[in-house]
């Protein structure tokens, strides 16, 4: 049985006996007995085990771990500490910088929102090496909706941000008017000049959270 050690163990304890998590279980044993798997497997559910379900208060949906070595931590679109910052965050950053005058930072380590109150959630948590979307079709993808959907349950506001096509598929369970949901496109380079650059959705999200008597998140990652 997984154990977070936080409130999540409430609400997700039940997924761990249904069919399509036992073949996904199936599935990982293998691909880490054969395969080179990222992240560790003792990292997939950082995200949850450090953003408590009752702390969340802003959602980033990713869409499934780096698969470069030594970079995917359990965290969507954050890398180990010394670890060069990869092409999507920077660009985050750079929206960061333009929208509330975040200085870019030279650690691409978010641990520091996650802290906050920043679920900073993958679609699809494992990842095999070198292998973009390897994992996916296998069954995270219902984990996650899961997750999706008991957050869109909480009567607290909470402010999703869904970059890309895979996070945006993720807009049908959201559909409490509590919350408040921000979409553009994929922080990649390949994307961003497409609406991600100037979107605001930084100083838009700690608007709302104000508004709704709920401590904005200091964006700043330090050096």
């Amino acid at each position: 049985m997984i154990k977070f050690n936080n409130s999540w163990d409430e609400y997700l304890s039940n997924e761990f006996s249904k069919g399509y998590y036992l073949a996904l279980r199936e599935f990982l044993k293998k691909e880490y007995a054969t395969q080179i798997v990222y992240p560790d497997k003792y990292d997939i559910f950082n995200a949850l085990k450090i953003t408590d379900y009752n702390d969340v208060s802003v959602v980033i949906l990713g869409q499934d771990p780096y698969h470069g070595v030594g970079q995917a931590h359990g965290l969507a679109f954050s890398v180990k500490p010394n670890i060069p910052i990869p092409p999507s965050l920077l660009n985050i950053y750079k929206e960061l910088n333009h929208d509330l005058g975040c200085y870019i930072p030279t650690t691409g380590y978010l641990e520091k929102w996650a802290k906050q109150g920043v679920l900073l959630l993958n679609t699809v948590l494992t990842v095999r090496a070198n292998m973009a979307n390897s994992h996916s079709g296998k069954g995270w993808e219902t984990f996650t909706n899961q997750i999706i959907k008991y957050l869109n349950d909480r009567e607290k506001p909470i402010v999703f941000m869904l970059w890309g096509n895979n996070a945006r598929s993720k807009k049908m369970f959201i559909t409490s008017s509590n919350h408040l949901i921000l979409e553009t496109v994929h922080p990649s380079p390949l994307s961003a000049h497409n609406g991600f650059f100037g979107s605001k959705h930084f100083s838009i999200c700690n608007k709302f959270l104000l508004k709704n008597n709920i401590k904005n998140i200091n964006w700043q990652i330090d050096n």
